[in-house]
């Protein structure tokens, strides 16, 4: 009698392979490469907008009080010169993280002084809602 030889069957590799990939996506969308926002911190809501990572921030809270990257800011120019001393060059652009409770107001008054100290353009970070 002839032995035959069988060969070992192979286990496919593409389940694995496809398990791979839908964990690196899930780990790239859930991950985050932005410095964390302050826990005490309550976001405003808005609807329908294409959102982006906070890169850097005025963080304004709900007294008032601002920081800049965990420093206390006192004022609008500060917080621009603080910018500049960082080498950051691009001061027409300032973002801005504020509280909910936040009286518009205030952030009025902020938004105001920001231009005056040449800030170009604004723009307030918001919390989308799951509406």
């Amino acid at each position: 009698m002839i032995k035959q030889h069988r060969k070992p069957t192979r286990e496919p590799t593409i389940a694995l392979i496809n398990i791979v990939f839908l964990m690196l996506v899930f780990f790239m969308v859930a991950g985050t490469l932005s410095q964390p926002l302050n826990k005490d911190l309550k976001l405003a809501q808005t609807d329908e907008l294409d959102g982006r990572a906070p890169p850097d921030t005025l963080v304004v809270h709900s007294d008032g009080r601002m920081m800049y990257r965990g420093k206390v800011v006192e004022n609008a120019a500060a917080f621009l010169a603080l910018k500049d001393i960082e080498g950051n060059e691009e001061r027409p652009t300032v973002r801005i993280v504020p509280d909910r409770e936040l009286n518009s107001h205030v952030l009025l008054t902020l938004a105001k002084d920001l231009r005056q100290a040449g800030a170009q353009r604004i723009v307030l970070v918001t919390e989308r809602g799951l509406q």
